[in-house]
């Protein structure tokens, strides 16, 4: 049988490279499985050889034990692959297949589903509603940071690109559809920007810097960027955007000095429950980002928050923090009529108008978030130094499709 390594969680600050079991059309026990989907029958199913599989901040709040995810889970929820096995249920996906994975698991039959609610299916995941790949309390479907990965509800699911070669030569662009891109583009939209917008986009990551690249895609005159980290800030700078050094003081008074006003028409959230605060010596205040968008929104304007924020957090500033509880100014945002859209970002809304974008040329979202490939064997290396900061999207290659 085929061998598959992937790359698993062992403790706070530590990733290893393991050996799993190749996949199969069944969910079995593992790290993290709830119990009632263990034997789980996916004959709906496809077996992907992963063609790059992304590390992300939100596989980093594991990383740094701020989660209750259990030793050995398999991380990965940022997958492109090629199709090698399909399932008897499978109808419409073929193996040859080049296909991006949502990272939501979605069932296409539910309610919100039939909505395109993907980022909450209520069927994959007994926990709670949504799910996703390699993640804690989402069902324990395993990660994609791996050789090959089990990809349930294929037909609905997959984003098939339309052309393999195409595909392979835009590649690192188009790996970045599973999640970060559709994810920027949800946190730009939700927050209302449209053409002619200044947009406020707090944190510089890579989802960061692809709601800023998503506000220029919508047309926003004015796009800034504000962080702690100078690498990321250039990063902003490189493709057009105004930046804001949060180490020298909040955002209020720097805004009004590009715009002449302190406030702007939308604000995203691309920072999430590990926010800091504003200064030299910011420390964890992981209600600054929420509360300080509520400042410099102007009236009637909206929050879009792709920034994750979870209900355990073991690693909390307090007691309230670990229960995702924060202090947040309410006041001003019922004050100021603001609107908040929260959650999981449903890939499928955006993934294929995106995909179109990249196929033709209007955006370079791999170049915007310093896209960079390195290979399964160094995946621990590029966790830590995404970690200490990296302006850089790491990009695991872990069966050689990339050059």
């Amino acid at each position: 049988m085929t061998g598959n390594k992937a790359v698993a969680y062992k403790e706070p600050g530590k990733v290893e490279l393991i050996d799993i079991d190749y996949p199969s059309f069944e969910l079995k026990d593992g790290p993290g499985v709830n119990p009632a989907n263990v034997g789980r029958s996916v004959p709906h199913g496809v077996i992907l050889k992963t063609v790059a599989t992304n590390i992300c901040g939100s596989d980093q709040h594991m990383v740094r034990g701020r989660t209750t995810a259990p030793p050995n889970l398999v991380l990965g929820h940022e997958i492109t692959g090629e199709v090698v096995e399909v399932g008897p249920g499978v109808e419409f996906i073929k193996v040859g297949d080049i296909c991006s994975v949502p990272f939501n698991i979605a069932c296409g039959r539910c309610r919100n589903c039939k909505e395109r609610k993907t980022g909450i299916c209520l069927n994959v995941n007994p926990d709670r509603p949504g799910s996703a790949y390699g993640y804690v309390d989402m069902g324990g479907w395993v990660g994609g940071q791996a050789n090959y990965v089990l990809v349930p509800y294929a037909d609905w699911n997959l984003l098939k690109f339309p052309d393999k070669d195409q595909a392979l030569e835009k590649i690192m662009d188009l790996t970045m559809l599973s999640d970060i891109f559709p994810t920027g583009f949800h946190g730009a939209v939700t927050a209302g920007v449209g053409v002619g917008s200044t947009v406020y986009v707090a944190g510089a990551g890579p989802v960061g810097l692809a709601a800023a690249t998503s506000a220029h895609l919508l047309g926003a005159a004015v796009v800034i960027v504000g962080d702690l980290n100078k690498d990321r800030l250039a990063q902003a700078r490189s493709f057009g955007c105004e930046t804001i050094d949060l180490s020298e003081g909040g955002p209020a008074d720097q805004i009004e000095q590009i715009l002449g006003v302190p406030e702007v028409d939308c604000g995203v959230d691309a920072v999430g429950f590990e926010a800091r605060g504003h200064g030299h010596d910011a420390k964890e205040a992981p209600a600054t980002v929420l509360n300080s968008l509520m400042e410099i929104t102007a009236a009637g304007g909206a929050l879009g928050i792709p920034g994750l924020y979870v209900t355990g957090d073991p690693g909390g500033v307090d007691e309230a923090a670990k229960k995702g509880a924060l202090s947040l100014s309410l006041g001003t945002g019922w004050a100021k009529s603001l609107s908040f859209t929260t959650g999981q970002c449903p890939v499928m809304k955006y993934n294929r108008q995106l995909m179109m974008a990249i196929l033709h040329d209007k955006v370079s979202i791999a170049k915007n978030v310093n896209a960079k490939a390195i290979t399964l064997d160094d995946a621990p290396k590029g966790y830590a130094e995404f970690d200490a900061g990296a302006a850089t999207k790491y990009v695991l290659n872990p069966n050689g499709y990339l050059s």
